[in-house]
């Protein structure tokens, strides 16, 4: 099958890859001139029609500003399938607009990062059973070996693939949470004398073995005491998307809520708020607080 790939960046490049070495023939554009082709225009002068254009490019503007140009250089029959991180919202938008030009669209999560391109991306499809029909012989190269059903679902109509990976995304905070607090709470100072080794035990006959628990290992044995990186961690997106549609619902979501405020918390080297509620425990309780410019494991020096 021939389709358009727009975006190559990690995962649009190595999903390009994976489809390439299945036999598919991909025309890539990328903003960065590494592409096949040097603009979308070219992109689809060189695509046979009925054509399919799969985008992967940053949620948002990027994305909305793609699909309207699209819009004026399809032709009926054609497809659009927005593999990106888009909001689900965004996907009727997107959908309507196409269809005004009789150019048809799905949405489709994907995950699978960096290692995609050998393990296969997991696939979460939105839109017309004929449209995902047409796309099988996509998503049967992309997706991991097995089963259809293990790694690629047609999750429902427009904006159900995009939903089904907001709340993928939200989960993966949570396990990544735990995962996190479970390294610092053995490396905090108790018995254990090889953090990394405990982890890697884990990774089989226990119920917390997962590909990110697979992946801890992998950074603890590359850097043991994490001293190679900060601990700054940013948020896509989904993550806040998924607390919202939480709130909507009326469906209890702490341990997502508690990852994505935790990825907050480590954006501020000196909490407002902590400083607020130290200064509350001293005024209520006279309990000591540590003052500016002492080691938060020092004794404190107040009163």
């Amino acid at each position: 099958m021939q389709l358009g790939m727009v975006g190559l960046g990690r995962m649009g490049g190595n999903m390009a890859e994976r489809l390439r070495a299945a036999g598919h023939e991909v025309v890539g554009y990328a903003n960065d001139g590494s592409g096949d082709v040097a603009s979308l225009d070219d992109l689809v002068k060189a695509l046979a029609a009925p054509r399919t254009v799969w985008l992967m490019v940053p949620a948002g503007e990027a994305t909305n500003s793609t699909v309207n140009a699209l819009a004026d250089l399809l032709e009926a029959g054609d497809l659009v399938v927005d593999g990106g991180n888009s909001k689900f919202t965004d996907d009727a938008v997107h959908a309507e607009l196409l269809d005004g030009k009789g150019v048809r669209y799905v949405d489709c999560g994907v995950s699978g990062g960096v290692w995609g391109r050998t393990e296969g991306y997991g696939l979460m499809a939105g839109g017309d059973a004929a449209d995902i029909e047409r796309l099988l012989p996509v998503f049967d190269a992309l997706r991991p070996e097995g089963p259809r059903e293990e790694g690629f679902v047609h999750a429902g109509p427009v904006g159900a693939g995009h939903y089904a990976k907001m709340v993928h995304n939200g989960v993966e905070y949570g396990l990544m949470q735990a995962y996190a607090e479970g390294y610092e709470l053995l490396s905090a100072g108790g018995p254990v004398d090889n953090v990394g080794a405990v982890m890697k035990a884990w990774s089989r006959g226990t119920v917390v073995r997962s590909w990110l628990l697979d992946l801890m290992v992998r950074a603890l044995e590359a850097d043991p005491h994490l001293d190679q990186i900060t601990g700054y961690a940013e948020d896509s997106g989904e993550g806040r998307w998924t607390v919202d549609e939480a709130i909507v619902h009326a469906v209890p979501a702490p341990v997502i809520s508690a990852a994505l405020f935790a990825r907050f918390a480590s954006r501020q080297v000196d909490s407002p708020a902590m400083k607020a509620v130290a200064a509350l425990r001293a005024q209520f309780g006279g309990h000591a607080t540590h003052k500016a410019g002492e080691a938060a494991n020092e004794p404190p020096t107040g009163g």
